[in-house]
């Protein structure tokens, strides 16, 4: 029972801190959920320019079997222009919402979030439902995502 008692503690101190070290990095955390509410809103909006804003760089993507790294805003959003913005509606989307959006660790310059999404077709009937993970950084006072990976095609 003695043993049990110092394993509750043990657990829920830890539950503390880790409490703490978030609350300590809350203005990061606000800054990153504004960062995946940007990439949202300009993917939505199929607004490669803006959409290339809201990341960091170099920018990494692991999905469908392959990691892409985009080294500029420019490079991105010529291949959002030329590749995601005609694939992704040929494949029957028409917009994307988060589900859910955790904080799984955070620092003052990054914050890990494991995030579920759905993609929409225009009838805003579900596509499909992905789970995912986004880091997002600081970097010169730019808040943006720096790399992500699901398993969404």
């Amino acid at each position: 029972m003695k043993k049990l008692a110092i394993i509750f503690l043990a657990l829920f101190f830890s539950n503390i801190s880790v409490a703490q070290d978030n609350g300590i990095h809350e203005k990061a955390i606000i800054e990153a959920m504004a960062a995946l509410d940007a990439f949202m809103l300009a993917f939505n909006a199929r607004d490669p320019e803006a959409w290339a804003e809201s990341l960091n760089y170099p920018h990494v993507r692991f999905a469908s079997g392959s990691v892409t790294v985009w080294g500029s805003a420019e490079e991105f959003a010529e291949n959002a222009r030329s590749r995601s913005f005609v694939a992704l509606p040929r494949s029957g989307w028409d917009h994307s919402h988060w589900l859910t959006r955790e904080v799984t660790l955070a620092s003052e310059n990054k914050v890990h979030l494991s995030t579920t999404f759905q993609r929409f077709n225009s009838a805003n009937e579900i596509i499909g439902t992905y789970s995912s993970l986004y880091i997002v950084t600081n970097i010169d006072g730019h808040w943006g995502t720096q790399a992500r990976s699901s398993l969404a095609p």
